[in-house]
């Protein structure tokens, strides 16, 4: 059994904050466009923390990877207009729907046929594109908070060497302290209590399947699996992605009469547990995983509590963090998507693309990047053949 470090759990908690701090209010908001009541929002939080937390420690354990998963984000804000006019019992349908439709790709094993033909050049690079934002977000964030992000900052260039794996957790702390020295952190409003989930009958209607369920499907597929299979091949992880999304699909089916919309991998909170300040040793940093999921159901028990809590701490603190504890995983992705000479260009089209953040179609910018990439390596290789075609026809 390996032995579980210090770093295992900061590493879970600070991956749970940043998920929690940065898009909890979308998850909100979502609910609450379906005219979701305080009770249901809050089984909302509990039916997606118990499902992130029992799949992550699951398939983390069962693995012995890093692997994490979330609620889709892009889901959740797609949710926030496509919601409207629907009642909670039309939502819960649409939710199982999706849900079945991600449970069916899983069985079928299409996904994983379609990860095999991605280089590790370009879900580098696509992941680099990805983690870009969080990078020049945190430099954005100097506009905000000043002080506080410039002491994080010094603290990560200059006690990298003797703080090791604890550096994210230290700049953490002290960047906490200054905000509540700086009376930036308010408390106020809250309050701890359990959450208490409520169960609610889905009311199938075939128009709000189609109009919405499709649409969460694809997006959650596009625009977060995709991404998240994306960081365990950037480092070096090789799972059975049908058994994983199968896992992931089946989770909703049991969770959506609860709230909980859609699971699939994560891409950004997966790569601060798949990163060097977990482990040093990437053979045990799925203890970083699985310490994750314990910080997942401790959400879905406090739910509202914590959410409200994790929401006081300023957002250019948050962005801060994150770009600090994504930093090692940039440079890692950086260097492997140009490393091979054969993939250097598409990877960089993947890599602009996927930066860039355009959404086409309701899908995000890392999907289409990698399109983008595989495109341009299939003209490669066309022209390619047809220049060796002809030489050995003029010869």
């Amino acid at each position: 059994m390996t032995k579980l470090k210090l770093s295992h759990v900061t590493t879970g908690f600070i991956a749970v904050f940043i998920g929690y701090a940065s898009a909890a209010a979308i998850i909100y908001q979502a609910a609450m466009s379906a005219g979701a009541t305080q009770q249901q929002v809050a089984s909302w939080f509990w039916a997606l923390g118990v499902g992130m937390g029992v799949t992550t420690i699951l398939l983390s354990f069962c693995y012995k990877k890093p692997i994490v998963t979330a609620w889709s984000t892009p889901g959740a804000a797609l949710l926030i207009t496509s919601l409207d006019g629907l009642t909670m019992n039309q939502a819960v349908a649409v939710f199982l729907f999706s849900s079945l439709l991600i449970t069916f790709v899983g069985l079928a094993g299409v996904f994983e046929r379609v990860l095999k033909q991605i280089p590790t050049a370009l879900a580098s690079a696509m992941l680099a594109g990805i983690l870009l934002q969080f990078g020049l977000g945190m430099f954005a964030s100097l506009t905000v908070e000043v002080e506080i992000v410039v002491v994080m900052l010094a603290m990560f260039l200059l006690a990298r060497s003797w703080l090791g794996n604890l550096l994210i957790p230290s700049i953490f702390v002290v960047a906490l302290m200054m905000c509540i020295g700086m009376g930036k952190l308010d408390v106020s409003e809250v309050s701890l209590s359990l959450t208490v989930p409520v169960v609610i009958v889905p009311d199938f209607e075939l128009f709000s399947l189609i109009s919405v369920g499709v649409p969460l499907f694809i997006v959650t597929m596009a625009s977060q699996n995709l991404p998240g299979f994306a960081v365990l091949k950037a480092n070096g992880y090789q799972v059975d992605s049908s058994k994983v999304i199968t896992t992931t699909g089946v989770t909703g089916l049991l969770l959506a009469p609860l709230g909980g919309f859609a699971f699939n991998l994560a891409a950004i909170t997966g790569a601060i547990c798949m990163g060097p300040n977990a482990d040093e040793d990437p053979k045990t940093r799925y203890m970083a995983g699985i310490s994750m999921g314990v910080f997942y159901l401790l959400a879905a028990i406090l739910g509202m509590s914590l959410v409200s809590l994790f929401s006081a701490v300023p957002t250019a603190i948050v962005i801060a963090i994150a770009g600090l504890a994504v930093m090692p995983t940039l440079l890692n992705c950086l260097t492997v998507s140009m490393a091979d000479v054969r993939y250097r260009e598409p990877a960089l089209f993947t890599f602009l693309f996927t930066a860039s953040g355009i959404s086409l179609m309701g899908i995000g910018s890392a999907f289409w990047g990698i399109c983008i990439g595989l495109l341009f390596c299939w003209v490669q290789d066309y022209k390619s053949k047809s220049f060796n075609v002809d030489s050995t026809s003029s010869t």
